[in-house]
């Protein structure tokens, strides 16, 4: 099968959602409840919010599409970080946050989120950006050993709101090549 990585379009909005949904659960702790992240899903990650964000000059969808089938996204934010305990751990100014990059299930270990991170990577620079970060899971071992891998190192904490529930991630930040 074979794949590109491109900037998401206003069709991309639905198929965006699906996706979503299917890998969103796989970044959450064991302990999270169903609704938790089923509202954090409706809340964050529908349709309409990924309409939202497409439309939005700050921010970059770049998906993986597989002959026609999205099976990899990644959004960035070209703004400075609202959260201050991200502001206050960050270095490299100005920075791009990568808030969300996903690969589905069945690619995992293809190589697909490494080739995604790296076009995320390029599409931050290309903003003029210093530095990128972003926020993972405390308890998400296989993405922050992935984070690592592609450059990232803990530079704080912050909190994270999943429905009913406050997890905690860790702040992990880059040089932009």
């Amino acid at each position: 099968m074979t794949h590109i990585i491109r900037r998401a379009t206003a069709d991309d909005a639905g198929p965006l959602a699906d996706l979503a949904a299917v890998t969103f659960p796989l970044a959450c702790p064991p302990s999270s409840s169903p609704a938790d992240i089923a509202a954090h899903l409706a809340n964050t990650l529908s349709e309409e919010h990924f309409t939202g964000y497409l439309e939005d000059p700050d921010v970059t969808i770049l998906v993986i599409d597989a002959d026609g089938r999205l099976t990899g996204y990644s959004l960035l934010v070209d703004r400075p970080a609202a959260d201050p305990d991200v502001a206050s751990a960050l270095a490299l100014l100005p920075s791009v946050e990568i808030s969300k990059c996903y690969v589905h299930p069945e690619y995992h270990g293809l190589g697909a989120a490494a080739e995604l991170m790296h076009a995320s990577l390029q599409a931050a620079a290309a903003t003029g950006g210093a530095g990128a970060w972003l926020g993972v899971n405390s308890q998400n071992a296989r993405a922050i050993r992935f984070y690592e891998k592609s450059g990232f190192r803990k530079v704080g904490t912050k909190s994270f709101r999943l429905g009913s529930t406050v997890e905690h991630d860790f702040v992990l930040e880059r040089a932009l090549p």
